[in-house]
Order: C-alpha cells, then structure tokens, then sequence
C-alpha cells in the first residue's frame, strides 16, 4: 500500500493522543470518577480528594499516559506488519510482466509447431488460393481456442483469379536423358498434356528499339515455332568464397539503432555505367511484354528461364507485376542454373536437344476476392484503442514458405498467446492481422488501412485511436531493432520497452521520417500516417538462400530465435495497450509528405 508508512509515521508523532480510544484508558486504570486510588491502595471518600496532592495527580495521569502509548505502540507496530505481509503477498501474486512473459514464451513456446502446421500443412499459401484462405480459417480457430475473440476473414478484392501448381515434371530427352530442376511460375498456364520439342535459344542483346526487335523477332519465327524456348544466357555465377555473416556483429548493429550515431551509408551496388540512351530504345517491362507476345504468337510450347542462382537455387515470381492473367502468356518455368547451363553448353557445341515439360495448374475465379485474417484480445477501459501486430500469411509457391512468412505469423501468433495465457487484461485492444496480398505489393494490408483507418490527409474516427503496428518478416532470425514511423520520442518510448530485453540481443530502436521505409505491412501503416513498426533481424540465410526460393521450407527455422522474436513482441505490444499515453505521433502540421504509389 504506497504511503502508508509515512501516514502512521505522521499519527503517531503528531496525533498520538487521538490514536486511542479514551475508554481503553479508562479499561486499563479501573478508574471510577467516584474512587481514585489513594494511599497504599485504599479508596478515599469523595469528601476527602482535597488531601491528594499535585504530586499524586501527576503521577497518576504520567502512568495512564504510559499505558495508553504502550497500547498504541504495539497497535501501530502490529498493523505495519500487516501492511508489509500484504505488500509482499500483492508482489508475490503480481510478478514483473516481462519476466512472466519470458517464462511463458520459453517453457510453453508453441511457435515451432505453428511454422510447422503453416509450411508442411497448409504451405505454400498464395494469394488467392484455396490454401491461403485453408490456412487463414485454421489461424482464426487456433486463436479462438487460446481465448481470443472476434476472429474474421475480412475479404478484399483481388481482381485475379487463386492459382495453384498440381504436378510439373520435366526432362531432357537427347542428346543425353536426364531429370530437369525447375518451378513453375505462377499465374502461368498448363502445357497441353506433354509438351515435347527442341530446345532453341534466343538472346536479346541490349536495349533495342522496336524497329530492332521486330527484325530480331522475323529473324526467329520459324526457328521457335512448336519448339521450347530456352531465353537468354545462362548467368556466370561465382563461387562465394566469403558468406555473410548469419548474425550482425553487435559492432555493426547497435550504430544502427543508436539514436546519437552517425548514419553510414548503405552497401552500394555496382558503379552504374553511364551510357547515351539510343532514340526509341525500349525500357525492360516493354522488352518482356513484347517478347511473351511474340512467343505466344509463334506458337513455342514452353519458355524456360534461368534461375541465375548458386546451389539449386530457384525463385520464381509472376510473370509481369501487377497483372496475374494465365490467358496472357505462355507455359513458363524456371530452371536452375546448373541445368540451364548444361542445355545451353550441348546446343553450343552443335548438339540437337530435346526437351519435354508436363505442367498442370489449377486456376480459381474465386481468388478474385481474398481475405486478411483478425483476431483479438479485447480492451479494458481503452477498449476503443487498438494495437496491432502481424505478419503476412501469403508466400510464393517454390517451396512452402517458412522464413517468408511462416515465421513472421507464427510469432505473432505466439505473442497473442502468450498474452492469453497469462490472463492479462490489456487497456486497449490487442489485434492480430495475417495479411494476404504482401508478396504482389502490400495490396491486403493496403485494403484494410484504407477501409479501417483511412489516412493522415482523410482520417477516419479510428485513425485517432490507433497505438501502432509492429509487424514481423524476413526470416527465421531474431529480433535485433525497431524501426518506428513517428518523432525520436516514439523510438525513445520503445527503446524504454526494449531495454529489458538486452540479454536477448535487442539492441534499440530508431524512428523514420518516411512513410515508405520497409517494404513489407508495416510500410501500408506508415504510408496513412500511422505509426507502423518494422522489426529488424538477423540475416541468418534469408538473402543468400531462402528469400522467394524452392529452399524456403521448415528445415531453416531457428526455433530458439522464433522464441526470441515472440516474447519481444509479446512485451512490446502489451506495453503499448497498457501505457497511460498514446504512442507519439506526427501532428498534423508535421506530417511528412505521403508517398504515390
């Protein structure tokens, strides 16, 4: 009970003589106003008080004194020990909040067996398809089972149909007989049953203009027609005699998060060789555009593009951003670079080669309309204030999505129940979202910022009521930083959630003035003006191997720093339901400018 020390202190020493009761004097001295005690005990009449000197008297109200502060004293004494007991039985029963956090996500951690059930169950999981929406309605039981409420698909509209691989085999027929590694890209159409022809290399040197292309192109009409397309040269890819690191050397990483330190610049590409562009030349989105309608045109049964990538490697995206038709192009794969040289090599060296590919894919009208997933754990008295936190649900379709984003929802998902598990009560909201749309351009987070909150320029009701959005991606890797759209006073209060955590290798948090830094959900929050937190890890492999490839599965999780990241979170997000003030954001006469997209 704070204070109460100093309130029976301040009795005791001013007001002693109102502490007890007059009649519990009167108890202890058997005083009768009739009989006062006289002489070797015996009673005095009435008639005869006048003989009672001063001296008596004195000493007679001395000891009733005496006896009344002994009462009080151990009264006092007895009821500080109580307040003590009851202090020390409240903090017994009332632990710190982040050390039951670290206990719970530790001892009963069940963020590997959600990876698990997302990648080996229901992965891959992409937009628009019946396993992302599969893999969404389990999300939203699993947290209804942990106790929390209000779980929902919330539809979005797509515009382009789910699209699903069933089977794809592929192999070189001549001049040798051997298996072929590829991935199909998505939103590509089936071949029509076996496809078999002869492989026939084109290469588009350059920028050309059209007036080039099309000389190119009549140059190989009949050369391609009925055959399979093996396009461009098979890239040079080097042994990587120096991996990177897979975690960040404190020396690198705490400048980044230090708020005082001096930006460095970012690791530099190649030096850019500047050239005078020709007249007309086109630009890359119009040389593919061109080409996959001169393919489809010529009637080529396959287009096989190379990987360019070490070790098996395969990434294989859409065919053109923005535009998942499978009736606009052509029966296309990926194959890896080790392949793709060899085919290339044969055919150099004079050798006919023959290819075949089977490829079947599902397409699904109904992905037209696809669905982010929520859940809560209501508020108290601030019920009407939401945190968030999340991940995206979708991934690519070369392997079944473990670090991209596997991960990023089980951890989040984690958090939450951690969160119930403890029984806590949070102030405000606590929401979970598992975002579909992210890998074709943030499009399901976009949605539901636009529908739920609007932006800084067009706010609606719950943009004023909205306590941040930290979201996790990028990998199996540990929390390491934060990153926060708002002024230094919100990276501050984060850095304050944070410190606890410095055992675990969370180094700090910084803020940004740009309302697209990230390029992942958070980045849909900052871009309405929001303050949305984006969470830095450990590399570990996600660049270099997992990152959109046929790798990208179970076996590349960290479970100790799946761990890590879910009681982080955890403790981040219950600080910010349960703190007194908002988390700091931009007036609105400071608000950076919003950026087009």
């Amino acid at each position: 009970m704070p204070g109460l020390g100093v309130d029976i202190l301040h009795l005791t020493t001013e007001k002693s003589q109102f502490c007890c009761p007059v009649e519990t004097i009167y108890a202890e001295t058997e005083y009768n106003p009739n009989k006062v005690p006289g002489p070797r005990g015996h009673i005095l009449k009435k008639h005869d008080r006048h003989l009672i000197g001063a001296s008596r008297m004195f000493r007679f109200a001395r000891r009733t004194l005496q006896i009344a502060m002994k009462k009080l004293r151990t009264l006092v004494s007895s009821f500080l020990a109580a307040s003590i007991l009851l202090s020390s039985m409240a903090f017994a029963q009332a632990p710190d909040i982040n050390a039951r956090i670290r206990e719970e996500g530790t001892k009963n951690s069940q963020v590997v067996k959600l990876v698990q059930t997302l990648t080996d169950v229901y992965g891959p999981r992409l937009t628009g398809s019946p396993k992302l929406k599969a893999s969404g309605e389990w999300a939203i039981r699993q947290m209804a089972e942990w106790g929390m409420k209000n779980g929902a698909l919330e539809p979005w509209e797509f515009g382009w149909p789910g699209w699903e691989n069933e089977r794809a085999s592929g192999h070189m027929l001549s001049p040798v007989s051997s298996p072929l590694v590829f991935e199909v890209l998505a939103w590509t159409p089936s071949t029509n049953g076996v496809a078999k022809g002869k492989a026939v290399q084109m290469i588009i040197h350059d920028r050309p203009t059209q007036a080039e292309l099309d000389t190119y192109f009549a140059s190989m009409r009949e050369k391609v027609r009925g055959a399979i397309v093996m396009y461009g040269d098979p890239a040079n890819v080097p042994v990587n005699l120096n991996p990177p690191p897979k975690r960040i050397p404190d020396e690198l990483i705490k400048p980044r998060f230090d708020p005082n330190a001096q930006r460095q610049p970012g690791p530099q590409g190649p030096p850019q060789i500047d050239r005078e562009a020709k007249p007309g030349e086109l630009n890359g989105t119009q040389i593919s555009q061109a080409v996959n309608k001169f393919l489809m045109e010529s009637g080529v049964l396959v287009r096989v593009n190379d990987a360019g990538r070490e070790h098996g490697q395969i990434r294989a995206f859409s065919p053109f951003r923005g535009e998942y038709d499978p009736a606009k192009t052509l029966p296309t794969v990926v194959l890896r670079n080790e392949d793709f040289g060899r085919i290339v090599r044969l055919m150099k060296g004079g050798r006919d080669v023959e290819l075949e590919f089977d490829i079947k894919n599902s397409i699904y009208p109904e992905g037209k309309t696809a669905y982010n997933v929520v859940s809560e754990i209501p508020g108290t008295d601030k019920a009407d204030e939401v945190v968030m936190l999340g991940g995206h649900l979708d991934s690519w379709h070369a392997a079944t999505g473990a670090t991209d984003n596997a991960t990023g929802c089980a951890i989040m998902m984690e958090a939450a129940r951690i969160l119930t598990a403890l029984g806590v009560k949070p102030r405000r909201t606590i929401r979970v979202a598992l975002w579909s749309g992210e890998e074709q351009g943030l499009l399901g987070s976009q949605a539901y910022v636009a529908k739920h909150f609007g932006t800084a320029e067009s706010p609606k009701p719950a943009w004023f009521k909205f306590n941040g959005y930290i979201n996790h991606d990028s990998g199996t890797g540990r929390i390491r930083g934060l990153t926060v759209f708002g002024p230094p006073e919100a990276a501050d209060e984060l850095r304050r959630v944070g410190a606890p955590f410095a055992d675990m290798n969370l180094v700090g948090a910084i803020s940004t003035t740009s309302r697209n830094v990230g390029g992942t959900d958070h980045t849909s929050f900052n871009n309405a003006g929001l303050p949305g937190i984006g969470t830095a890890l450990d590399p570990i492999e996600y660049g270099t191997h997992t990152w959109h490839t046929n790798l990208d599965t179970f076996e590349r999780i960290i479970p100790e720093d799946l761990q890590q990241s879910a009681i982080v979170a955890a403790a981040i997000v219950y600080h910010l339901a349960m703190a007194d003030e908002m988390l700091p954001r931009f007036p609105a006469d400071k608000m950076p400018p919003a950026v087009r997209r």
